[in-house]
């Protein structure tokens, strides 16, 4: 099956958040904030391929909002290790930008398939 660019964007977001958080010393508390963003960043795309096997237009509705409040969770996850001086700027703009993106995607995704149910 070929991955939709919704599911290779979220996908290949979740592997940048994993090779980030390798970089991160979890030493001074941050490894609760590594072990979150990586649950929430892995969380988008296993939704989104969940989806795919949905019971119903609702069930699939549902996964993907699920989908969504995970990406608005992984981009508090970004602020909080830019906060805590974890990551660099560049670095969470890169992966904010991509969240964004992702998070555009996803609504969009979501509103046409409340059109057409």
């Amino acid at each position: 099956m070929k991955d939709s660019e919704l599911r290779t964007r979220a996908k290949a977001l979740a592997l940048h958040i994993i090779a980030v958080c390798d970089e991160v010393d979890t030493r001074k508390g941050r490894g609760v904030l590594v072990n979150q963003i990586v649950r929430s960043s892995t969380s988008i795309g296993a939704n989104i391929h969940e989806a795919n096997y949905a019971a119903s237009k609702a069930d699939f509705i549902n996964k993907f909002h699920i989908a969504l409040k995970e990406c608005g969770e992984t981009e508090y996850w970004i602020e909080m290790l830019v906060g805590s001086n974890a990551i660099s700027e560049q670095i969470a703009k890169d992966l904010l930008q991509e969240c964004g993106v992702i998070r555009r995607m996803l609504v969009k995704s979501i509103t046409t398939a409340k059109e057409n149910a």
